[in-house]
Parts: C-alpha cells; sequence; structure tokens
C-alpha cells in the first residue's frame, strides 16, 4: 500500500507539473496588445474567420461576429461558409462560438447557400420584440438583403424575407438602433452611385417609406460604400471606402447631426497614408470602449494582404475608374429578389480571401473634433485613459 500511495503522489506531482506547463504556455501564448495585419489567432490557436465583420460590448463581454472564409480559396465555388462568432473579455483573446449562422450546403438557390454571395452581416436587437435581426448582403447585378431572426444572438436564426428596400439595389451597409428613440435605421449603397439612409420597420425586418440620399451622382471608384457608424458628443459619424472590390483604396469620413439631413465630408482620416489604401484596410466598424474615457476603434479588414505597402491599389483604382466610367443606376425593383444558381462562379486571385487579416486602431480627435487614424505596430487598451 505504501508504495502504490509513493507511486500516486508522483503522478499527482507529475500530473501538477505537467497542467502548470500547460497552463503556462497558454498564458504565454495568450495575447497582450494588438498588432495590426497580423495574423491573429483565436483561444484554439486557429486564425480568426469572421470578416466583414462588427464587434459589440454587452455586459462585460465583446462579441465579433462576420463572414467565415476558412473555405474562399482560389478556384473554389465558395463565398462565405455561413456566420461565425467569437466572444472575448478583454478585446485581445478571442474564444471561437463557432457557426451561428449555418450555410446551406445542399440546395445551390437558398439563400444561404456557400455558393450565394453574402456579405457583412449586421445583426441589431430590437428593444421592441426582443428579438436579434440579422441583415445579409448577397450581391448580384444590383444586391439585395437576406433578413432572419432569433431568440438568441447565437442563434437558431430562421429566414423572414429578401429584400430591395424601397426597389433600390443595395451594395456595402450598415445598421444601427439610436438607443433614445429605438428607432432603426439603415445605410447602403446604391450600385454604384449614392449612399441612402432608411429607417427600419417596428421589427427591424424591413424598411418605412422614410429615406434620404447622399453623396450622389458619384461613380466608381468614388462611390461612397461600407459605411461604419458611431455617435460620440451629439454628432453623428461614418467612415466610408470607395468602390474597388477587396482592392483597398482611401477612406473617408462625414459628419451630420441629422439622419436625413446634411452629411459633411471632413477628408480622408488616415494621417500619413502613402500608398492612400487606408493602410492596406477597409473599415467595418467602430467600437466605443467602455470604461475609457474617450476610446472609439475603427475595425478594419485587410482582404488581400499581400496588396500591403504596395502601389497595386492606386493602379487599381485607376482600372476601376475606367471600367464603370459609363455605368448608370439601376432601376428600382420592386419583385422580390430571385436567387441564381452561382455554382459555377470560382474565386479568382481578387476574390481569394481566406488568408485576409484585420486592422484595429484607435481613433483619435483632431482640434476641429475631425476623427483621425494613425498607423501603429502595436498597442494596447492600457495606453489610453
Amino acid at each position: 500500500m505504501k508504495k502504490i500511495k509513493v507511486n500516486l503522489t508522483l503522478m499527482g506531482l507529475a500530473l501538477l507539473s505537467w497542467t502548470s506547463c500547460s497552463q503556462k504556455a497558454q498564458d504565454d501564448a495568450a495575447y497582450h496588445s494588438i498588432k495590426p495585419g497580423q495574423v491573429w489567432l483565436d483561444t484554439n490557436g486557429n486564425p480568426i474567420q469572421a470578416h466583414g465583420f462588427q464587434v459589440f460590448e454587452q455586459d462585460g463581454v465583446y462579441y465579433w461576429y462576420g463572414e467565415n472564409k476558412e473555405f474562399t480559396t482560389l478556384g473554389s465555388n465558395v463565398w462565405t461558409w455561413g456566420i461565425r462568432a467569437y466572444r472575448s473579455t478583454d478585446f485581445y483573446n478571442w474564444e471561437d462560438l463557432g457557426l451561428i449562422i449555418e450555410p446551406d450546403t445542399v440546395n445551390a438557390t437558398s439563400p444561404l447557400h456557400f455558393s450565394q454571395t453574402l456579405d457583412r452581416p449586421h445583426i441589431l436587437h430590437n428593444p421592441r420584440t426582443g428579438k436579434w435581426v440579422c441583415w445579409i448582403k448577397s450581391m448580384d447585378t444590383d444586391g439585395y438583403f437576406v433578413i432572419m431572426q432569433a431568440d438568441e444572438f447565437t442563434g437558431p436564426y430562421e429566414y423572414v424575407r429578401s429584400l430591395k428596400p424601397e426597389g433600390f439595389g443595395v451594395g456595402d451597409f450598415d445598421m444601427y438602433c439610436d438607443s433614445e428613440t429605438g428607432q432603426g435605421y439603415v445605410w447602403f449603397e446604391r450600385p454604384h452611385c449614392e449612399l441612402i439612409c432608411a429607417e427600419l420597420n417596428n421589427d427591424f425586418t424591413g424598411v418605412t417609406e422614410k429615406y434620404s440620399v447622399h453623396f450622389p451622382d458619384q461613380h466608381v471608384p468614388y462611390t461612397r460604400e461600407a459605411p461604419s457608424h458611431f455617435y460620440r458628443d451629439g454628432k453623428h459619424y461614418l467612415f466610408t471606402s470607395g468602390t474597388t472590390g477587396y482592392t483597398p483604396n482611401p477612406s473617408r469620413v462625414c459628419v451630420f447631426v441629422d439622419y436625413h439631413g446634411e452629411y459633411t465630408d471632413l477628408g480622408d482620416p488616415h494621417i500619413n497614408d502613402s500608398t492612400a489604401s487606408s493602410f492596406c484596410s477597409q473599415i467595418t466598424s467602430v467600437i466605443r470602449i467602455p470604461g475609457k474615457k474617450d476610446l472609439f476603434v475603427s475595425l478594419a479588414d485587410r482582404w488581400l494582404p499581400q496588396l500591403a505597402g504596395t502601389q497595386i491599389p492606386r493602379e487599381r483604382a485607376k482600372w476601376y475608374e475606367q471600367e464603370f466610367k459609363d455605368h448608370k443606376a439601376f432601376d428600382r425593383d420592386y419583385t422580390a429578389p430571385q436567387v441564381k444558381d452561382k455554382r459555377d462562379m470560382v474565386r479568382d486571385e481578387w476574390e481569394t480571401t481566406k488568408d485576409a487579416t484585420y486592422v484595429f486602431l484607435p481613433v483619435t480627435f483632431d482640434a476641429d473634433g475631425k476623427p483621425t487614424i494613425e498607423w501603429r505596430d502595436e498597442w494596447r487598451l492600457e495606453d489610453f485613459e
């Protein structure tokens, strides 16, 4: 018996030692800062796959969700393999929650089939109904929204409808629920000519007839897309991108007080951006960090990391300008969108986004209140008050 006890004790010490080493390895692997543009691993050691994404905070927990691009490889017919979500308590280390919206792998004409060009999921909590409502852009000739809802953020989500709001085709978009009024809003590019702000209906599954047009009569690559909204000190701001596909381009920022009033262009927020590419990224979301005095963070995709530091974005912008010089706005279409079979469409070099990374950078404000974004190789939340 004594010998067995000794062996068990040694086994226990060995197990304790292994556990301590394992925990130390995990601690050593944990992130303690943000390094924009570098590969970011989740707590399982896998690259984070949530692109065209949004991040929000609730009860001390951050949630990050977006397009799962793990199978979007050169020559494949996969555009987005469902919507993936992560959570974190420190903004650095993210736990994989898995797919909160699964792809349809059987029916090619399902709006959720992996070959459908689904982009930029936005999920709003409706204070009236208690539902979580998800809108996803489906690119087509002129695009439409796929709308779903669930009782919980993590799902399961049920398909509600596909929609062209007020008959408009849609491009990249953002959504917002006004905390004071409970009114919901959606900003979307009308391909490829103007930006529209429309009011959501009561259950957030459609729009009302009230909308406004902003930055009209633009043409690619100057059309404003990828609006990313935030609110500060009584003013609303939108970061927007030009229109050059996954190739990055210069951003603009505008400010307004009235959702349907004048939007004042404040110029490019990126300071010393020598490649005119928003630091080789496209902003998709902005979050205010709770507990900090005035810390906002711009959250962006670096869709094609191989272009960082090159002049290719400038060259591609010129190509887009020529390619779309005769583009006219699509006619408004009030019929229900029809899903096309896209299984034969395969990813080319400009659509291969499996290895896309992320660019998270703090937003500062100059003396005139203009939001600015400066490159930082590494930074921490703790660096700010």
